[in-house]
């Protein structure tokens, strides 16, 4: 559990220390626009009222406090999957990035009624005129980290973990 919190407070910290330098220290909000590694890495102020790339975002109250909800279930079903599941080092490290990060934009739609996005990144002759977070990326690689690094129920059998899977009654005169 320590390895999942310290991961989950690492990518928190991170995203929220970001998100304040660039939105209020370098005052994006006001500005709108940052050139920073032209067209690699760009800051636009973005305020995102939906999921990934403002997806249902249509700014209602109902609808924030629907995705604060959706997301602190997640939270809460990823941290419980993976204190029952048997895990490689690098699972829970995914699994804190993954629940920090999603901490870290429920803080924003607290705060601000809405998650604040600065980064987009273009290349090769397409503009993506998407922006998004720190959180964003814990997030994302948090999903792959547990889709990738996570004990199969063999491997974890074979390992000691806490859920082995059962074994199956042998069929009688088959």
């Amino acid at each position: 559990m320590r390895v999942i919190f310290w991961a989950g407070f690492a990518a928190f910290a991170i995203d929220q220390i970001s998100k304040y330098v660039v939105i209020h220290m370098m005052e994006l909000a006001r500005i709108r626009s940052i050139d920073v590694l032209p067209p690699l890495v760009n800051f636009r102020y973005g305020e995102n009222r939906g999921i990934n790339f403002g997806l249902f975002g249509g700014g209602s109250e109902a609808s924030r406090w629907i995705l604060i909800v959706l997301a602190l279930v997640i939270c809460t079903a990823v941290l419980w999957w993976a204190r029952q599941n048997a895990q490689t080092q690098i699972a829970r490290i995914s699994a804190g990035l993954l629940i920090g990060g999603a901490l870290a934009n429920v803080v924003d739609r607290l705060i601000y009624g809405y998650v604040l996005d600065f980064l987009n990144m273009s290349c090769c002759g397409i503009n993506n005129p998407f922006v998004f977070n720190i959180a964003d990326i814990f997030i994302f690689a948090g999903a792959l980290g547990l889709i990738f690094f996570t004990d199969s129920g063999e491997d974890a059998a074979k390992s000691g973990g806490r859920n082995k899977p059962r074994s199956k009654p042998a069929k009688k005169g088959g």
